[in-house]
């Protein structure tokens, strides 16, 4: 369920200034009912940040709601085949794949046709529910389509499938500039953020973190390397451990690859373990598979850790580098998609294109104490001025406006 905070909560944190804004924005859309729908409550971005997206948005007039695809083993086998081919991996979508998407899609379409004509706006959360606008004829209100992948360079067999969807809708948003595609509609830029209140973000006390760290049996005195994310092959943790293999054993470094999977990813098993063979007969490296709800674990984890990697390939984002940075720590993130917002090199941590480049970026921090400091300090203010929920929201509702007014298909004419 959502979370129960209001944006009173946020205040001492983001400023009387940003409420003010925030509250100027909504006041044009009071009532409007806004429905988001996309694959799954728990586990990955989205559901993180519809999360404590719903209540802000109704502590601010709004009549906001979340649904979720009801799917099948099958169904979520072909979204993970869109996820894997429109970050530009080979995929062969089949006849019966697109069949088991498209009836699942109906299925789900007769349970919330109801919702989602009546609705002012809906906003449709990446390829797994897409095809409802077209299963939705009589529908008044604007609808949005938001990706929150990297499709930078999709399989074409995929993103044609998909974009045969979603070219119909009234605008679309991605993450970053290099993501947007080809479309007859209006399209937005709306990095995502994080909930600095979340039980992920909170501060916790050093007894806690300590308790973290004894029950996976982790040493308090040594180094931490953490990488914090799903396990999926486009996260890389198979080459973490190859970077940490080949970091200097006067270091005496600790790591740990933590994480859980989510309802809409089925690759999630076969991928742990091949992490948990890599890492065998190696006894500074703790695979950790966490629950869906292991967000205070999570927090304290990234807390402990000297430094916190996400040596991602390809990434839509990566909240997991925004909740370090939030934690003052030094971010070692791969050279891709949204890490590039966020990781400035030597300035908010640095970016790596293999193993080696982050055993070296490793070799360096571990013996500078100083600039682990510096960068930490300079990363949690970018995050604060950047990467928060507030800024998220006004985006989102000003894109809401402008539609409401027409403003956004005048921009696109001009």
């Amino acid at each position: 369920m959502p979370s129960s905070r209001r944006l009173v909560d946020y205040e001492p944190i983001i400023g009387s200034v940003s409420t003010s804004k925030l509250k100027q924005v909504a006041g044009d859309l009071a009532g409007m009912k806004v429905v988001h729908v996309n694959s799954t409550r728990e586990g990955g971005g989205v559901a993180e940040i519809l999360f404590w997206m719903i209540p802000l948005m109704r502590d601010l007039g709004l009549n906001a709601s979340w649904e979720v695809i009801d799917g099948n083993p099958a169904y979520f086998n072909v979204t993970k085949a869109f996820h894997n081919g429109l970050q530009g991996n080979r995929v062969s979508l089949s006849d019966s794949m697109k069949a088991a998407y498209e009836e699942t899609l109906e299925t789900n379409a007769e349970r919330l046709r109801p919702v989602l004509e009546e609705a002012d706006y809906v906003i449709i959360h990446d390829p797994q529910p897409a095809r409802l606008l077209q299963l939705c004829p009589n529908r008044k209100g604007k609808w949005i389509w938001r990706c929150h992948i990297d499709v930078s360079q999709p399989n074409r067999q995929v993103w044609n499938y998909i974009r045969s969807m979603v070219d119909g809708y009234d605008a679309s948003i991605f993450s970053m500039p290099e993501f947007a595609k080809t479309l007859s509609h209006p399209q937005f830029i709306v990095a995502p953020s994080i909930d600095p209140l979340s039980e992920k973000n909170i501060p916790l006390s050093s007894d806690e973190v300590l308790s973290v760290l004894t029950q996976f049996n982790l040493d308090p005195d040594r180094p931490l390397i953490t990488q914090i994310s799903r396990f999926d092959r486009f996260k890389d943790p198979v080459g973490v451990i190859e970077a940490v293999k080949l970091l200097n054993s006067a270091y005496n470094v600790q790591l740990v690859l933590a994480g859980g999977g989510a309802t809409d990813d089925p690759e999630g098993s076969a991928v742990l373990a091949e992490v948990q063979q890599a890492a065998e007969g190696v006894e500074n490296i703790h695979v950790l598979l966490l629950p869906p709800d292991a967000h205070r674990i999570i927090n304290a984890l990234q807390r402990a850790s000297t430094i916190v990697l996400q040596k991602s390939l390809q990434e839509g984002f990566g909240l997991t580098v925004t909740e370090a940075m939030w934690k003052g720590k030094p971010v070692i993130g791969g050279n891709v998609g949204g890490i590039r917002l966020q990781i400035h090199n030597s300035h908010t941590g640095y970016l790596v294109d293999s193993p080696e480049g982050a055993t070296l970026r490793m070799h360096n921090l571990l013996a500078r104490p100083e600039l682990m400091t510096r960068l930490g300090t300079t990363a949690r203010q970018f995050v604060l001025e950047n990467f928060l929920c507030n800024r998220q929201l006004r985006e989102y509702m000003t894109l809401m406006l402008g539609l409401k007014r027409g403003l956004a298909n005048h921009l696109m004419a001009s």
